[in-house]
């Protein structure tokens, strides 16, 4: 048997799938074919016309076909009769396609596939992605109505609800795995099974008492009533804010150099309360694209429309505006593209895409919508924090606004003092200003234009910490220069007090519009005579797309209030108009993004393999009725994100258990076919929260300002060359979750190991496994910290022997006791480190005094180190750091 790597990706797309070539299986055109001539033919007779040769034009039905002077690119039905074929298997070096030259060659068995395609009639068909989902019927299944070993939890009987046939992912799935000759694992045991979907849907592990109230009930549906709960949890909206987050390109500064703060976290929040409220996903999108557009916007609309303002922001020193502006503007494009449509628009920046049918024209139509807001690209006008740039939603509190006025008031009351006192300093005319006078006249450097102005007025500090030194060297004044300090010091108390609003960046629109050309290769000083204006791309107003999707003007005719201009010739569009088309049946492809990242979330790879990718060049779908079929019932439901994650989490696919054997993971190393369970390690922040809740310590409070947990010192100030120091929280911040940890742009949280950089939008972080992560689960004072309280909990709580504290700490971070084996091993282990410890106390005193939280002196010292470092080790354990 030849193992999967090492066949063809095609052929390992139809494996995945099921739809391995036989005689009474028809070829897929969209999964089989077209990705070869993606591959191998494209570049030269592709979407792209600076690079397309002979005039030919593969991806299209009219070229592929075409005859000219009596040759037939493809003549159905006759190998022999067709160029496309004669041109693939030629020897001579000058017919041969692709050719010698080419770094694409291709394999013997794409070229028996591509003659078996015409041998059977060469059926064509557009890009399965850019045809609008189809609702096929849920395939019915034989045999038993219930999979063998499915039993829910592994001992109690499903009940009907639960059976395989009854969840139409599972009839997809297990029609699937009929074709490729297996079949599903057995269910999970309860415990792992609990800890997967509280992991999955609140990103934290069951407590102890929710772990044994779920083990006690023998009920039928308890397994449901654990995912409603879940579901209900504030903690699922945290939970699912992450990975919207790292596609929002979330952080806490502009990043670049400087890397100024920004307060984005009102925002942050927004996000959180919609996923726990369930505000449906259009609504959800509608808001983000384009709150400030809706007619009478509230102010919880115009926060949401922030997404868009969380781009980084070069406001480096001698950088053009405009060229920001510009970069802004295609960071947006891109973004909305990447979220709303699974496309690689980036391509498009510059000159028509290779692969897919997108123009150039089409990326600059979408610029033109977001070419209309009136940031300018300068770093100013946001007031509050410096990196706040207008336009900016103002949020600040009662509290906030009394500090601002106290703090002017202290500045009002020093410039009366500074006034009268310079009547005399400054002698000058009644009722003349400072500047008038001779004596005023006569300062060196800046100190006349300073003097120029009334003193409450006088708001450069640069102007006044310059008059210092005159004053008290130069010109000796202690009087004026006490004044001067005073002065000096309440205008840094009024500009404290200022900058602590809180100001939250959004978008607007210009009331006169921009005119957009398109950019010769990008360049923003690169304009063409091409004008554009907005509106979706092309590929979904052609009837060759197979959608129905609406033209610019019917968006802008069925638009209502706060669209579009109403022009008979072309309906320019708006975010509104845009966002409102993405969430419409014209776009095949909002639905089917969003249900495969979750998909992804859930089984850690998605149905699309390449969820930031759904062109001619992504990865085909698994189950690519399955992902329709999830696609359809996501916008039946009203777009409800809570019904699609109940569906995924209620299935038996989902239930599977993880174990896999040797044979089964030779044959489907990836799980495509999904014969078995997810299993893969949690991400870094969720290991952090995994940690602080084992041990007790996880603050559950929602929202609020970003914190500052432990972190190494010097991190901040490397990276910004001195001008930003880390001052890390205490207290009850050092515990809330990672989701609230403040996050620098150019240096992330050191705890976060294969995370989002948070700089563009990332739709799929990458899974690695190197010893470098063990240096933070082993060594960070988190982590030790957290397994230092799990063991003082241990050793304070009612366990009174060894073997009872080790069954309590396992479970916290397992969800089950350990075997008699593994505790065998564990208390050998302690009894080790009993000996180390014993033999040196200064070491035991340190780690057992790692972090801030109380460690109470009753506890001997060695007992207690030796338990922090066996907690640690379980902590780490391949099971506890998995998802299983």
């Amino acid at each position: 048997m030849i193992p999967l790597r090492f066949l063809p990706l095609p052929l390992v797309a139809a494996l995945a799938t099921g739809s391995v070539l036989r005689a009474a299986e028809p070829i897929d055109f969209n999964r089989q074919i077209l990705p070869i001539l993606s591959d191998a033919c494209f570049h030269c007779h592709g979407p792209d016309a600076a690079t397309r040769e002979a005039k030919l034009r593969l991806d299209q039905r009219d070229g592929l076909f075409r005859t000219r002077d009596e040759v037939s690119v493809v003549t159905p039905g006759h190998p022999a009769k067709s160029e496309l074929f004669l041109r693939i298997t030629s020897k001579e070096e000058d017919e041969v396609m692709p050719p010698p030259k080419a770094t694409r060659r291709l394999k013997p068995a794409e070229i028996e596939l591509l003659k078996q395609w015409i041998s059977d009639g060469a059926p064509w068909s557009t890009h399965w992605a850019f045809s609008p989902p189809q609702r096929v019927p849920v395939p019915a299944l034989r045999g038993d109505r219930e999979s063998e070993g499915q039993r829910d939890g592994g001992n109690r009987q499903a009940p009907p609800s639960l059976r395989l046939a009854t969840n139409p992912i599972d009839a997809f799935v297990r029609t699937a795995l009929t074709k490729a000759g297996l079949t599903p694992a057995p269910a999970a045991d309860p415990a792992t099974l609990l800890r997967r979907v509280s992991l999955d849907l609140t990103g934290v592990p069951p407590s102890p008492a929710e772990l044994d109230a779920y083990l006690a009930d023998q009920t039928p549906g308890v397994y449901e009533r654990a995912v409603e709960r879940l579901l209900a949890s504030p903690r699922y909206g945290e939970r699912w804010a992450w990975d919207w987050l790292d596609l929002a390109r979330y952080a806490d500064t502009n990043g670049f150099q400087g890397d100024p703060e920004r307060t984005m976290w009102p925002w942050r929040d927004w996000v959180v309360n919609a996923l726990n409220a369930n505000m449906p996903y259009d609504q959800f999108t509608i808001e983000q694209l384009a709150g400030d557009l809706l007619p009478d916007a509230t102010r919880e609309q115009k926060l949401a429309s922030g997404f868009h303002r969380n781009n980084m922001f070069n406001g480096e020193g001698g950088r053009i505006a405009e060229e920001t502006r510009v970069e802004n503007v295609f960071d947006r494009v891109e973004t909305t593209a990447t979220v709303w449509m699974g496309l690689t628009f980036t391509c498009a920046r510059c000159h028509d895409h290779k692969f897919d049918p997108i123009k150039q024209t089409d990326y600059f139509a979408l610029y033109d919508i977001f070419n209309q807001m009136s940031e300018t690209g300068s770093a100013s006008g946001g007031g509050g924090r410096s990196g706040a740039i207008a336009p900016v939603l103002d949020l600040s509190t009662a509290e906030e606004q009394a500090a601002v006025t106290r703090a002017q008031a202290g500045i009002d009351a020093i410039a009366k003092e500074i006034e009268l006192f310079e009547l005399t300093k400054f002698p000058r005319p009644e009722g003349k200003p400072v500047i008038d006078s001779p004596a005023a006249q006569r300062l060196p450097g800046n100190l006349p234009a300073t003097h120029a102005r009334p003193a409450v007025n006088r708001r450069d500090l640069n102007g006044l910490l310059e008059a210092l030194p005159f004053f008290r060297d130069t010109e000796p004044d202690p009087d004026y220069v006490k004044l001067l300090q005073k002065h000096i010091a309440a205008i840094r108390v009024r500009d404290r007090a200022t900058n602590n609003i809180t100001r939250v960046m959004i978008m607007d629109e210009m009331p006169k519009k921009r005119d957009t050309f398109v950019l010769s290769k990008g360049n923003y000083e690169s304009k063409t005579d091409v004008k554009v204006l907005g509106a979706i791309p092309e590929i979904f107003r052609s009837h060759e797309a197979g959608a129905a999707a609406p033209s610019p003007r019917n968006v802008a005719e069925n638009r209502g209030e706060g669209g579009a201009s109403s022009s008979a010739e072309a309906p320019r569009l708006n975010r509104l108009d845009l966002a409102r088309w993405l969430v419409s049946p014209g776009n095949p492809l909002a639905a089917r993004t969003a249900v495969n990242r979750a998909w992804q979330a859930f089984f850690g790879t998605g149905i699309v393999k390449t969820p930031e990718d759904f062109g001619v060049q992504s990865g085909s779908p698994s189950h690519p009725e399955l992902l329709d079929w999830l696609a359809t019932e996501f916008v039946a439901s009203g777009w409800d994100m809570k019904n699609l994650h109940r569906l995924i989490v209620t299935s038996a696919t989902y239930r599977q258990s993880s174990r896999v054997t040797p044979a089964l993971h030779e044959r489907d190393p990836e799980n495509r076919l999904l014969a078995r369970g997810p299993r893969h390690r949690q991400p870094s922040w969720m290991l952090r929260d995994q940690a602080l809740a084992a041990a007790g310590l996880l603050v559950e409070q929602l929202g609020g300002p970003s914190v500052k947990p432990y972190q190494p010192a010097g991190i901040w100030e490397e990276a910004t060359f001195g001008k930003k120091s880390y001052q890390q929280d205490h207290g009850e911040a050092l515990y809330r979750r990672s989701l609230y940890v403040f996050w620098r742009r150019i240096v992330g949280p050191t705890t976060f190991f294969d995370a989002g950089a948070r700089q563009v939008c990332t739709v799929k972080v990458p899974h690695t496994n190197t010893p470098l992560h063990a240096l933070v689960t082993l060594n960070d004072p988190a982590f030790v910290e957290a397994a230092r309280v799990m063991a003082q909990r241990a050793l304070t709580g009612a366990d009174r022997t060894d073997s009872a504290r080790l069954d309590t700490v396992f479970r916290r971070a397992t969800a089950r006791i350990p075997t008699p084996k593994e505790k065998s091993i564990l208390l050998a282990r302690l009894a080790t480190l009993r000996g180390q410890f014993g033999a040196s106390p200064v070491e035991a005193h340190q780690l057992a005094s790692i972090g801030e939280f109380e460690r109470p002196e009753s506890v001997p010292v060695v007992e207690h180190a030796a338990w922090t470092a066996l907690c640690s080790l379980i902590l780490n354990l391949d099971e506890a750091l998995s998802k299983e």
